[in-house]
């Protein structure tokens, strides 16, 4: 009967040993690299470089080493702190977060390295350009691994509720979920826009700054504002998730595309924040903690869940949909 555990808990001590292995790695990276060859580095390597490589900052031998790992072990320490009544042990999105930093951090380790390596001044230090393109290929190629190795939640046939329908009657259900702070956000921005463009208009500033923020308060508004509310429908149709007070964009999935729908408990701190989020879970609309409508379409990793009042009964609806043969 001991045999039939050797596998999950072998799988547990893997799951919980290999973060610490990763973080110790990264440390031991970021602190050991320019140790290990201080004989050939300047006592103060140059740390920051301005524009055309010049470079116009330095640090001392000792902060070279640390400050880098202790940003890192800072970051390791704020993705692991979960906030009590959490529904879940395991947070995908903490690797989502940890990795494409870790590699920034590594790359740019390797880049201050090799750009001091074997010069007596620091200012006779060169920043390659291939070592910013070496930063932004590790980032991007980490946040590709990660996102393609994050563990999926499965999908079980008991989480998935029907719901008794009586022969030839339609059922439609609606429900819909605000957030009001993203619609104050999004409110400030679209005010802060407008006095913007109408100081452009009357010539009060120049258009170097001012355009700049006009545009940029202009996209933080249109983003709040879409994001600020969610409606999801359950028809003969399938699912259709509207977005905004203008009910666009929309996302829809007829009956035969969904493989299982089923609701569950997230809360952000699951999914890594607020808005569309895209983690291991998969992608969740989180404009509030609590239920959420989750289903898994068809020939599907991820599911797609949004946070929706009475989600239960969108979800039992929506497998009955599934299930039942198509009448006109």
């Amino acid at each position: 009967m001991t045999g039939g555990e050797t596998g999950p808990v072998s799988r547990s001590r893997t799951a919980r040993w290999w973060p610490i292995g990763a973080t110790a790695g990264v440390t031991a990276v970021l602190a050991g690299l320019p140790w290990a060859l201080r004989d050939r580095l300047p006592d103060r390597p140059a740390t920051h470089w301005s524009g055309g490589g010049t470079p116009d900052g330095s640090l001392p031998l000792w902060a070279a080493c640390l400050v880098p790992a202790g940003v890192w072990l800072l970051a390791v320490l704020a993705t692991s702190v979960r906030p009590r009544r959490s529904g879940t042990t395991a947070h995908p999105w903490r690797a989502m977060t940890l990795a494409p930093m870790g590699a920034v951090l590594v790359g740019a380790q390797v880049s201050v390295v090799r750009a001091n390596l074997d010069h007596t001044d620091w200012h006779q230090a060169r920043q390659p350009v291939l070592g910013v393109v070496l930063i932004g290929a590790l980032a991007a190629v980490a946040v590709a691994a990660t996102w393609r190795l994050a563990p999926r939640p499965a999908a079980g046939p008991a989480a998935a509720p029907t719901l008794e329908v009586p022969e030839g009657e339609r059922l439609v259900w609606f429900s819909r979920t605000a957030n009001p702070w993203l619609g104050l956000l999004a409110a400030v921005a679209g005010l802060v826009a407008v006095v913007a463009l109408v100081a452009l208009a009357m010539g009060l500033a120049g258009p170097a700054g001012l355009g700049t923020t006009c545009a940029a308060s202009v996209v933080v508004s249109l983003s709040c504002a879409t994001f600020s509310s969610v409606q999801a429908k359950v028809s003969e149709a399938g699912l259709e998730v509207s977005f905004g007070p203008l009910g666009w964009p929309v996302r829809r999935w007829s009956p035969d595309a969904i493989e299982t729908a089923r609701a569950e408990q997230r809360r952000p701190s699951q999914v890594g924040g607020w808005g569309y989020r895209i983690s291991g879970l998969g992608t969740t609309v989180m404009l509030r903690a609590g239920d959420c409508l989750v289903i898994r379409p068809r020939g599907r990793r991820a599911d797609f869940a949004v946070s929706v009042d009475d989600a239960e009964r969108g979800a039992a609806l929506l497998n009955t949909l599934r299930t039942r043969p198509s009448t006109d």
